[in-house]
């Protein structure tokens, strides 16, 4: 038996790089280059931030934003004789709690 007659009974098998990402360990499943490919990377979601800064206010209604009660003018002259005030008008029309706006 010659040196170059011996052969292996199981070929060659390379270790396996474990935790190395794909591609042959070239980025190691980080992407390409940038912030997110370096050690150290952890950027938290924006909107996380914005939403522990604001108050916790349950049940806040903004008062800006309020139901009207539109009125044409043709009901309003419709009531019967001169109205003085708008509590008047709240009374006759029966609204309660709602700003007026006459269009």
């Amino acid at each position: 038996m010659q040196i170059h007659n011996l052969k292996r009974t199981h070929k060659n098998k390379k270790d396996r790089l474990v935790g190395r990402g794909g591609k042959h360990a070239k980025t190691s499943g980080r992407g390409g280059k940038g912030q997110t490919a370096r050690a150290g990377n952890k950027r938290r979601p924006e909107l996380r931030d914005i939403i522990k800064k604001l108050p916790k206010n349950r049940g806040y209604q903004f008062k800006s934003i309020q139901k009207l009660f539109t009125l044409s003018k043709d009901k309003v002259l419709s009531t019967a004789g001169k109205i003085e005030s708008f509590s008047e008008i709240r009374k006759r029309l029966g609204i309660k709690g709602k700003k007026i706006r006459i269009r």
